[in-house]
């Protein structure tokens, strides 16, 4: 089976664009730029190998979150145009409904890019080309690895105590009593796994000062640069949508 195109591309490239598809958009708050941003994006999907259903239910905490952060600028930013609403500090004009707007945008613009370019990567792909092309430190790089891979172990553990307590008769009532003695209990067993598991990772040698050598070898190769590439033209026409329609709207403005 043929990998998708973006998979292809060295994990450490995929850190360079995301930096590339969220910095830039700080240097503005409107809403052109934001919906260029995202709608330009979601044009690159069949590069990703992803479904459409997949990326919008990951993509779901992120949009709940959104109007949560354009709440404040709503109600507390500078006032300008029609004023509809005020009470106290409490203002909403007609500037302020469009920048919380662009604000809430800018939120899914700035997770779009992690979900498209990270939602299939493998862990190990990323600790090889962190070590050997970002040339971070392997110990760090190795227990950063061993971390990510109990993450899956967690949401079972989480699981099976859900079900034992429903079994025992004590899941039922009281969600929240019930959230915090089961994150206390995950958190008892997060110390002990990561326990054993150094001393695991020390035994076998992870923790030696001996540079190391890495079975699969993590390269850049040229459509890492066309990445990078094209990443580096989503955001020139974001900000040049913006400029042309003049909805360009400086930060510190």
């Amino acid at each position: 089976m043929t990998r998708p195109w973006l998979d292809r591309v060295n994990p450490v490239t995929k850190l360079v664009m995301a930096l590339v598809l969220s910095v830039p958009l700080f240097a503005s708050i409107d809403v052109v730029s934001g919906v260029v941003a995202i709608g330009l994006q979601l044009l690159c999907l069949p590069l990703t190998g992803l479904r459409l259903s997949t990326v919008l239910r990951r993509l779901l905490p992120i949009m709940i979150f959104a109007p949560i952060a354009g709440l404040s600028m709503l109600l507390y930013a500078d006032p300008g145009g029609e004023i509809y609403w005020s009470w106290g500090f409490a203002t909403i004009s007609e500037d302020s409904v469009s920048l919380a707007i662009a604000v809430g945008l800018r939120v899914v613009a700035l997770g779009l890019p992690t979900i498209l370019l990270f939602g299939s990567t493998d862990p190990t792909e990323l600790a090889d080309a962190l070590a050997q092309v970002a040339k971070l430190p392997s110990r760090f790089v190795l227990g950063i690895l061993a971390g990510t891979r109990m993450l899956g172990l967690f949401i079972d553990d989480w699981r099976t105590m859900s079900l034992a307590r429903r079994a025992r008769g004590v899941g039922d009532g009281g969600a929240l009593k019930r959230f915090f003695s089961m994150a206390f209990v995950l958190l008892v067993f997060a110390v002990r796994r990561g326990t054993k598991l150094a001393m695991a990772m020390e035994a076998r040698g992870f923790g030696s000062d001996i540079p190391r050598t890495w079975s699969r070898p993590s390269r850049l190769h040229g459509q890492d640069a066309v990445a990078v590439g094209g990443a580096v033209v989503i955001m020139v026409l974001a900000l040049a949508a913006a400029v042309a329609l003049g909805t360009f709207r400086f930060i510190w403005s």
